[in-house]
């Protein structure tokens, strides 16, 4: 009997005989006519019992008078013997009563076979039975993180609004757009965050942003634009901060949430760079606490045009004079000599302070700034949206800032901390106190 676990190689042969012929016969010839021909060592008969020689298998099939098979004899021995073994098979040249021609077809080497069987198999395992995703250490350290940021996951109002835990209790939070951005600013520790789930913002979110102070974060990309002038309409902002341009906030590692955080510009800012200040007057002048200015305009024009329109109390008493006079073409020059006062001119700057004009009307239009030393020496240009940082960061030599911007009550307390003396920028926000240090101009007062 073949024992599986010396064979190494397998003696394939092929058999043709003129005539009937079955498997005994076949086996008989093999071991009678190479008896004694490859002496004591190689006898077949001898292997077989030791083990070294398997069991021959014979496969015949008989047609036409003639018979045709294969013959398999599995071998421990060497490649050498193997090969002398399977020569002596070719030597026999009758099988019974009948002609036959044996012919070796190939030597099978079981172990090659094996090793293509175990790669095949290891291939298959590898690819089909283990877990594709095997988790990195880093990776199943986010995927725990995560799963305890998912369940620190809250819900806000009626409508179920996705938000973080400390949503009601801090006193600024960031507003997003869907849940998935709330996901991921929870992964990297941000908690104070909720969405509006579109450009349909919710009631309770617009209630909520006139208690906080608001810092909307949208992605980079045109529908990031629309959410940004849906709450600029309905919400209370205070600063707009945006993902990199293509990019959406629930795809942003912590790095570059972190800058887009940073670099958020104030609402009055935004008025500008976005190119939106029509579309949302409106809803500015709904809220006269933060745009109090602009509401005040309207009024101010009011005031002039009704001064304009009627005479003043001194040009009256000069009509009532001349009526009573008989020299009424003198005494009605004085009364035409009062109207000049009716345009309403800019107040009066001083020469020191027109220097400033040549800057301020290189940087119209730019969103740049630029920092001017005692001298009005530049010493520094920046862009607007990183004038807050850079100011934190500069010297005490500073001691003017010309920038394309809204002079905010943040950039004003900054300016008077760091000791700046004069701040000029395109118009003024909303600002509640003004410090004595800081002399403020706007490009409308050149």
């Amino acid at each position: 009997m073949q024992n599986t676990d010396t064979t190494k190689y397998i003696i394939h042969s092929k058999i043709n005989a003129d005539g009937i012929i079955e498997r005994p016969d076949i086996v008989g010839a093999i071991f009678g006519q190479t008896e004694g021909l490859l002496g004591s060592d190689l006898d077949l008969r001898d292997l077989q019992k030791t083990g070294r020689i398997g069991r021959i298998e014979v496969s015949v099939a008989a047609k036409g008078g003639k018979t045709r098979g294969n013959i398999f004899i599995p071998s421990s021995l060497d490649r050498v013997e193997t090969s002398i073994l399977a020569a002596s098979l070719e030597t026999i040249d009758r099988v019974g009563p009948c002609t036959a021609k044996i012919e070796v077809s190939q030597v099978e080497d079981v172990r090659a076979t094996k090793r293509r069987q175990i790669i095949d198999r290891a291939k298959y395992i590898l690819t089909d039975m283990f877990d594709e995703n095997l988790p990195e250490s880093q990776e199943i350290a986010d995927e725990v993180r995560q799963s305890v940021r998912i369940e620190e996951m809250e819900y806000y109002g009626k409508n179920k609004i996705p938000c973080g835990p400390n949503v009601l209790d801090s006193d600024a939070i960031v507003v997003v757009e869907g849940r998935a951005d709330v996901l991921n600013l929870l992964r990297y520790g941000i908690k104070n965050t909720i969405c509006v789930g579109g450009t349909n913002v919710p009631p309770e979110v617009a209630e909520l942003t006139k208690k906080k102070t608001v810092t909307a974060f949208t992605d980079g990309d045109r529908g990031g634009k629309l959410i940004i002038k849906e709450l600029l309409q309905v919400a209370d902002i205070d600063y707009i901060a945006r993902a990199p341009d293509g990019k959406s906030v629930e795809d942003l590692v912590q790095r570059e949430i972190v800058r887009s955080l940073r670099q958020k510009i104030p609402v009055e800012q935004a008025l500008e760079s976005y190119s939106i200040k029509g579309e949302v007057k409106p809803a500015k002048e709904e809220k006269p606490a933060k745009t109090g200015r602009i509401t005040r305009l309207p009024k101010r024009k009011e005031r002039v045009k009704g001064e304009l329109s009627r005479p003043s109390a001194g040009a009256q008493k000069v009509e009532k004079k001349a009526e009573r006079s008989e020299e009424e073409p003198k005494q009605v020059k004085p009364a035409r000599k009062v109207q000049p006062a009716k345009p309403a001119k800019p107040a009066q700057i001083s020469p020191q302070a027109r220097r400033f004009k040549p800057h301020s009307d290189a940087l119209l239009g730019t969103l740049g700034a630029r920092l001017l030393d005692s001298k009005d020496e530049v010493i520094e240009e920046t862009a607007v949206r990183d004038l807050v940082n850079t100011l934190k960061e500069t010297s005490d030599s500073i001691k003017t800032v010309v920038f394309d911007g809204v002079v905010t009550q943040r950039i004003l307390d900054i300016a008077s901390d760091k000791g700046i003396e004069n701040l000029i920028g395109v118009k003024k926000g909303n600002i509640a106190k003004s410090p004595a240090t800081v002399n403020v101009l706007t490009a409308a007062d050149f």
